[in-house]
C-alpha cells in the first residue's frame, strides 16, 4: 500500500463496483462545493489495473468524479494490490460501511460475488450476515431486469409484495409486467403485480400425511427464506394434490364414531342435523367430526347425537298392538288444547309487557333486586362464556345458585345472607379477565379494582412469567426493588427469581386492575344511548314508590310512552348482541 498522486482524468471506472445506482444531483452538489472549499478529504483507493499500465478505481468513484468537475489537476489516491476478484468484495464491503447500499445494488453484488467464486458461506461472514440472509437477497436477485430497474429509482414494493415476486418465475413476471409496467416517471402499482403473481400456499407444517401419501400425490416442498427462522417453512403451490392427501389421511385415520364434514361459509363445520357440539370434554358415546379448515389443516370437533325416542312396550298381537295405537291416535286428535299456539304467543307478549313495567314502577326491596338479577341469569335465554373452567355455560348452571333461594317446600323465600351467596357465585361465573370469548371485557377489570381484587393476585416472580418480560420490563422491575440489572437477561431474570422467592410478592404494574381511562370513555360513550330509557325508568319507579296514579295528574304515562318507543330498538339491540 502507498500513497502517491495521479490525475484524477486516469483513472479507470471498475466494473465490478457494487455502488451501481445514481447518486442524486443534490449530493453530488453538495461533494462537489466541499471538494472545490477544502479538495478531496479521504484520498479513493486504486489498484493496478490487469494487463495493463492504467489503474482502476476500487473506492472513490464520486469523489474522483467531482475532483475533475472542480477541475483539479492531481488528487491523492491510495494504490493496493489488485484482488483476485477484481476488488468485488472489498469494494462492496467499503460501500456497507460507509452507507447503506441501494437493496438492488445489494442483490446484484452478491451474484457477483458468486460468480466470481464465492460461496455463500464465505459472503455471509465477509459481510456479518446469516447465511439465510444471504440466500434470501440471491432469491430476490432473480427478479425480472426490468423491475429491479423500477426498484434501484426508490420505488420499492413492501415486503410481502417483494416475496411474491420473488417467488414467481420468470415468464410468469414477464406477462405481469407487461399488463403493470408504469409509464416513465410513475410508479409501479406493486400490489396489483403482486396479486397477478400471488398462488396459494399450503404448508409442510399443517400436513397430517406423512412421505409416502406426499410422494403418491406428486407433492413437492419448496423453501419459503423469508418466513420465520424457527419454523418449517416448507410449501407447495399443488394445492389440489395436498388437499386429496389429506383426505386420504383422514379417511385412514377416521375414529370409530367419526365422520369427515364439509365446512361452511364462514369456515366451520357442518354437523349433521340436530347434532349438538360438545365445546368440553367428549363423552364415550360421543361422535367426532373431522374436516379441513381454510389453511387446508386437519380439525376435528366432538359432536352427540340425540337418543331415539323409546317405543312403549305393548302387550297382545301384533294387530291388538296396531288397533290400540290407533284407538289412542283418534282419542288424542279429538282432545282440542285450552288455547292455541297464537293464543300462547299472545300470552307470553302480555306477560313480558306487563313484567317489564312492574320492573320499572313498582316497588322492589334491594334483597329482592339482587335475588332477580341471580334469577335472571337463569333465564333459557342466557348464554355465558364463562372464565371459571373454559366452559360455555347455559341456563343450567345458573339454576343451581337460584336453587339456594327457595325453601324446602318450594317458596320463594331468602335471607340477606343467602342473596349475597348466590350473587357472588353468579358473578364468579359471570366475570372473567382470560383472553378468548370469555373475556368480560372492561366490566371485568372495573369490578376488580372496585372490590380490591388486587390483594389477590398471585407472585409472578416466577421463571415462567418472567420469560414472557421484555428486557425493558425486567430491568423496571429490578429497579423498582434496588436490584441492579445485570448485561444478560437472563441473569437479570435469575436475579429476580431469586428475590421474589424469599422476599416480598411481584405484581406486574400492568396486570393490575386499573381499567385504561380509554376504555372508561369508550364504555361512557354508550350513556346517550340509553340515557332516555334510563330517565323514563328511574321516573317511573318513583312514581311507582309514591303510590301515586299518573293518569290523575292529567298526564301520559312516561314509562309506557318510552317502552312503546324503544321497543323495536331493544329488540334491535338484543339480536345484534345474540347474532355477535
Amino acid at each position: 500500500m502507498q500513497l502517491m498522486k495521479v490525475d484524477p482524468r486516469a483513472l479507470k471506472d471498475n466494473p465490478d463496483n457494487t455502488r451501481q445506482s445514481k447518486s442524486t444531483p443534490q449530493a453530488d452538489a453538495l461533494l462537489l462545493a466541499t471538494i472545490k472549499a477544502v479538495g478531496v478529504i479521504q484520498p479513493p483507493v486504486i489498484f493496478p489495473e490487469a494487463g495493463g499500465n492504467g489503474y482502476v478505481i476500487e473506492a472513490g468513484h464520486r469523489r474522483t468524479r467531482m475532483a475533475i468537475a472542480a477541475g483539479i489537476e492531481e488528487i491523492d489516491v491510495i494504490v493496493v494490490e489488485a484482488a483476485n476478484d477484481n476488488g468485488a468484495m472489498r469494494s462492496m464491503v467499503e460501500n456497507i460501511a460507509r452507507e447503506p447500499l441501494n437493496p438492488v445494488d445489494q442483490w446484484r453484488g452478491i451474484e457477483r460475488l458468486v460468480a466470481l467464486g464465492w460461496t455463500e458461506e464465505a459472503i455471509a461472514v465477509a459481510l456479518a450476515l446469516p447465511v439465510r440472509q444471504i440466500r434470501k437477497l440471491r432469491l430476490l436477485a432473480n427478479v425480472l431486469p426490468s423491475m429491479l430497474d423500477q426498484m434501484a429509482k426508490g420505488d420499492m414494493p413492501n415486503e410481502q409484495q417483494l416475496r411474491t415476486i420473488a417467488a414467481a418465475s420468470s415468464e410468469e413476471q414477464k406477462e405481469v409486467w407487461k399488463a403493470h409496467k408504469p409509464k416513465k416517471g410513475d410508479t409501479a402499482a406493486w400490489w396489483q403485480i403482486a396479486n397477478g403473481l400471488s398462488k396459494t400456499r399450503m404448508y409442510a407444517r399443517d400436513a397430517s400425511f406423512g412421505d409416502d401419501l406426499r410422494v403418491a400425490y406428486g407433492i413437492e416442498w419448496a423453501e419459503d427464506l423469508f418466513g420465520p427462522a424457527d419454523e418449517d417453512n416448507r410449501y407447495t403451490t399443488n394445492v389440489e394434490a395436498f388437499l386429496g392427501a389429506q383426505q386420504e389421511w383422514m379417511t385412514s385415520n377416521l375414529p370409530k364414531k367419526g365422520a369427515i364434514v364439509e365446512v361452511n361459509n364462514w369456515g366451520q363445520p357442518e354437523l349433521p342435523k340436530k347434532a349438538e357440539r360438545i365445546y368440553g370434554k367428549p363423552a364415550k358415546g360421543d361422535c367426532t367430526a373431522m374436516y379441513l379448515d381454510r389453511d387446508g389443516k386437519v380439525q376435528s370437533v366432538h359432536y352427540r347425537m340425540p337418543e331415539a325416542r323409546k317405543t312403549e312396550g305393548r302387550s297382545g298381537p301384533a294387530g291388538d298392538a296396531s288397533t290400540g295405537a290407533d284407538d289412542n291416535t283418534d282419542a288424542v286428535g279429538k282432545t282440542r288444547h285450552e288455547v292455541t299456539q297464537k293464543g300462547q304467543d299472545m300470552i307470553g307478549d302480555f306477560r313480558t309487557d306487563a313484567l317489564h313495567e312492574a320492573l320499572a314502577r313498582a316497588p322492589i326491596e334491594d334483597d329482592m333486586l339482587m335475588a332477580l338479577l341471580v334469577m335472571a341469569f337463569a333465564g333459557t335465554n342466557v348464554r355465558v362464556d364463562s372464565g371459571a373452567n373454559d366452559t360455555v355455560f347455559g341456563s343450567k348452571r345458573f339454576q343451581r345458585h337460584v336453587a339456594r333461594l327457595y325453601s324446602a317446600d318450594g317458596r320463594l323465600s331468602f335471607d340477606m345472607d343467602s342473596v349475597r351467596v348466590a350473587a357472588r357465585s353468579v358473578l364468579i361465573d359471570v366475570l372473567s379477565c382470560r383472553r378468548g370469548m370469555s373475556n368480560s371485557g372492561v366490566v371485568s377489570r372495573i369490578a376488580g379494582d372496585a372490590i380490591g381484587a388486587d390483594g389477590f393476585l398471585p407472585n409472578m416472580g416466577t421463571e415462567d412469567f418472567l420469560l414472557c418480560l421484555s428486557r425493558q420490563a425486567l430491568e423496571a422491575a429490578a429497579k423498582s426493588v434496588n436490584l441492579v440489572p445485570r448485561a444478560r437477561v437472563r441473569e437479570t431474570r435469575a436475579a429476580l427469581v431469586d428475590y421474589f422467592a424469599t422476599d416480598a410478592a411481584f405484581v406486574l404494574p400492568a396486570a393490575l386492575f386499573a381499567p385504561d381511562p380509554k376504555d372508561i370513555t369508550d364504555l361512557m360513550k354508550h350513556t346517550d344511548d340509553v340515557a332516555g330509557d334510563d330517565s323514563d325508568g328511574a321516573e317511573g319507579e318513583s312514581i311507582g314508590v309514591d303510590g301515586l296514579d299518573p293518569t290523575a295528574t292529567g298526564h301520559d304515562d312516561p314509562v309506557a310512552d318510552s317502552m312503546s318507543d324503544a321497543a323495536s330498538d331493544e329488540e334491535e339491540t338484543a339480536f345484534g348482541i345474540a347474532a355477535e
